[in-house]
């Protein structure tokens, strides 16, 4: 190691510092890194202009690749299939999943020799975050003697059964066959080559094959940055004040929270702010004017990522039925700025989410989801000392274990297992036991 600090080669095809979701989860952990060691990302030409505009230097500090040659007929053949914008995300996953090994092949050909030379202690793939994109660079770093680490990775869990109408209108024809992936012989060989797989969810997890799971430690793919989501003074009393981030799309259930707020909103025990842009808009404007919700329900459609903590971070809790959330950045977001989260138990949010930080619903079905909303947000809308109680401790729970200065120190422990120095670590300690077993 140079000076005594870790030399990482950092693969983050999407990496962006301007975007939000996957790109940011690539930028975020590559600059976190960056701050503890001598990181050099290597990102898709896509991300070049941002990139430089944030002050690295192409070639010394970053390496820009251009795969289009393959990735982008796949992606235009793609979101001709997707049938519009929002819509058909495992149609993109798998464009993305096809010309990724290329992304891959062009990285070994650009820097090859510089991980032959050992010029780098480690390799991470950091993104893509699906565990359906593989490639040869594992392979060829394991040859090298250059430990090669994956992840987080996430993704893919199943389509519930009761939402199979959401399905359809998200255009998800071909969710059903997306577990064809593990049986693609590269992902096997990508697997076996490498040092330590790093598991978004329980769910990524359990798809790995028995054999290799003793390389599989648990850490959300998420984090935030607590500086720019600011918590404002919150009442202990006065009308429940709640929020909804995101798109307004299906699966997200923006139409069950409204269905299930009318009567505390039209009653005057709570409000509710709708952020967020998409096609189910102007269906919800309707749903909210037909039900009389004209006062205490606000939609403010789309607001920079930058600026969302000026209308949430004045609220109590945040309100988030969706129905298949992989990651669930804004989950962690809203209990950065001490927001309670009320959230779906399932998928992301179901695993960051605890009892003593904010509430879990049982994902059943479209009239059970909205049932238990609406009962919960009425018992909220009584105890507000609760609301505050967990709200408290959701942001204490994010500044110990979600801030990306940690997710970095989280990481450089992987990588010191994966290097053979320390035994597999436990990265939440006692307290999370039961969530990363």
């Amino acid at each position: 190691m140079a000076g005594g600090r870790r030399r990482i080669l950092v693969i983050a095809e999407q990496a962006n510092p301007d975007w939000v979701s996957v790109p940011l989860v690539g930028w975020s952990l590559a600059r976190a890194l960056a701050k503890v060691a001598d990181v050099h990302l290597v990102t898709h030409v896509r991300n070049h202009a941002a990139i430089l505009r944030a002050g690295l230097r192409e070639d010394e500090d970053f390496t820009s690749i251009d795969s289009d040659a393959v990735a982008g007929p796949l992606w235009k053949l793609a979101e001709r299939l997707r049938g519009g914008e929002g819509r058909g995300f495992t149609i993109l996953q798998a464009a993305g999943a096809l010309s990724y090994p290329w992304f891959e092949h062009l990285v070994w050909r650009r820097l090859g020799a510089r991980i032959r030379a050992g010029e780098w202690d480690i390799v991470h793939r950091i993104t893509p975050l699906s565990p359906t994109a593989s490639g040869a660079l594992a392979r060829r770093c394991a040859a090298a003697g250059v430990p090669f680490v994956i992840g987080p990775l996430n993704g893919g869990f199943p389509w519930p059964v009761a939402f199979a109408a959401e399905r359809r209108q998200e255009r998800e024809w071909l969710a059903p066959l997306r577990g064809l992936y593990r049986l693609m012989p590269g992902r096997g060989r990508m697997l076996r080559h490498t040092a330590a797989i790093i598991a978004g969810s329980h769910h990524v997890a359990s798809e790995i094959p028995a054999p290799l799971r003793d390389r599989v430690v648990w850490l959300p793919e998420n984090a935030v940055d607590p500086a720019r989501f600011t918590r404002h003074p919150h009442r202990p009393d006065g009308v429940l004040r709640a929020c909804f981030i995101g798109r307004m799309v299906p699966y997200k259930g923006p139409d069950m929270l409204i269905e299930a707020a009318a009567p505390l909103i039209a009653s005057g025990r709570m409000t509710l702010e709708m952020i967020g842009d998409g096609p189910l808009l102007p269906q919800l404007r309707a749903q909210a004017g037909a039900l009389g919700l004209d006062a205490g329900l606000t939609f403010h459609g789309w607001i920079a990522h930058d600026r969302v903590h000026e209308v949430a971070g004045g609220c109590d809790i945040l309100a988030f039925p969706s129905i298949r959330e992989f990651g669930g950045g804004v989950v962690l977001e809203a209990m950065a700025m001490g927001l309670a989260p009320v959230v779906v138990d399932y998928g992301g949010p179901g695993e960051l989410v605890t009892d003593a930080t904010g509430w879990k619903i049982a994902l059943t079905d479209r009239a059970g989801v909205t049932r238990d909303l609406g009962a919960l947000l009425a018992l909220l809308a009584d105890d507000r000392a609760a609301v505050a109680a967990r709200g408290a401790a959701a942001r204490a729970r994010v500044l110990q274990h979600f801030t990306w200065e940690r997710k970095a120190a989280q990481v450089l422990l992987v990588h010191d297992w994966a290097l053979g120095r320390t035994p597999r670590p436990d990265l939440f300690g006692p307290d999370d036991s039961e969530a990363a077993a």
